[in-house]
């Protein structure tokens, strides 16, 4: 049942009840997300056909990098594994700069 966007409003909420006068930045939002001691992920797969996120890590995966792959979760095997992060390899990331 985990909800991205409960997630931020939680972060919003422990903001506000800890911090009244302390102006909201990125870095204060995500010292309060549940993930707050686990780096972004760099890589996201959609397995299942789907092209959507379903509300899943949507500020941390701001900078990930997303494979939609046809095969449902079971039939996901290490193989397909190595195919993305082959694919991974060659992207140039640069986080939202040029």
């Amino acid at each position: 049942n985990y909800s991205s966007k409960v997630e931020l409003a939680s972060s919003f909420n422990k903001i506000s009840k800890n911090k009244l006068n302390k102006k909201i930045t990125p870095k204060l939002i995500e010292k309060n997300l549940y993930t707050s001691k686990i780096p972004d992920p760099e890589i996201l797969i959609r397995t299942g056909g789907k092209k959507r996120l379903s509300n899943f890590l949507l500020w941390q995966i701001s900078y990930s990098e997303i494979f939609f792959i046809r095969k449902l979760w079971p039939d996901f095997k290490s193989n397909d594994l190595k195919k993305i992060i082959k694919e991974y390899r060659k992207i140039k990331r640069n986080f939202g700069g040029n």
